[in-house]
This record gives C-alpha cells, structure tokens and sequence, in this order.
C-alpha cells in the first residue's frame, strides 16, 4: 500500500535535521545538515533558514537541484523507523512576511535578530518526488 502525502507527513512530523545535497561548488555534491524546525505539516514543501553569504546559496543559485534525506529511528515499542528522499527544487525567498510566517523562537540561536538579522535568507525546497521506506512500506509520491 502506497502512503499518501497526508500519512507521509504524520510519519515525519518529528523529525527535525534532514540531510541537504547540492550540486558542489568545488566537486560533485555537498552535503550539510538543516534545521527542518520540526514539528511542521509536510505537504511538499521544505523551508531553510540561511545566511546569503554561504556555500550552499551559492550552489543552489547555480543549479537549485536539491535531494533531501529525513530519518527517523525505530520507536521504543519495535516499530521501524522511516528513511524519506526527496527530490526537488530551490528557491530563494529575502521576504520577511513570509519569514514572519515559518519563524520559530528556536531559530533565535542561529539568528540573534530574528527576521531583521542582516544577510539572512529563506530557501524554499519544493518536492517533485518523496521516497519513503519504513521497514514494512515504500514507495514514491510524485508531486
């Protein structure tokens, strides 16, 4: 039986680092870990809290191919846990109402100024297609 997004999105609702892939600046991928703030709805789309001045901005300026990894380990009771892939794009967002609306108090430690902290930025990835594996189903959502 193949999740739904919706059931997806409960599966993920914990998880709060994922695994950022870009196309490298200086060889074939990079890989950084992201604060997924979590707690969030999952319907596709991902949001990232930057600095401009950074690797990854400059690689998802060049080409916003973007892969990211959640994982989630097995509960207390035996239940597996879930891996999920997704693919998808970038997009950059210097917007502070839609900062306003994706702001977490947590975020207050990256970020001393909160949305009015000079250079930040907003990277929004939205999925083509999320992977999932937990154990007992699998499947692809493509959106």
């Amino acid at each position: 039986m193949t999740l739904t997004l919706p059931e997806l999105a409960k599966k993920m609702k914990k998880i709060d680092f994922c695994m950022m892939v870009t196309k490298s600046e200086f060889g074939p991928i990079a890989s950084r870990p992201m604060s997924n703030n979590g707690e969030v709805d999952y319907d596709g789309d991902s949001y990232f809290f930057s600095y401009t001045d950074t690797a990854k901005i400059r690689e998802l300026t060049a080409d916003p191919t973007v892969s990211l990894t959640f994982t989630a380990p097995p509960s207390l009771l035996g239940k597996p846990g879930i891996f999920v892939a997704v693919e998808g794009r970038a997009s950059l967002i210097a917007d502070k109402a839609v900062f306003d609306a994706h702001w977490t108090s947590d975020l207050d430690r990256w970020f001393p100024e909160g949305i009015d902290t000079p250079g930040i930025i907003l990277i929004k990835v939205h999925a083509d297609s999320v992977r999932y594996w937990d154990g007992e189903e699998n499947g692809t959502i493509r959106l």
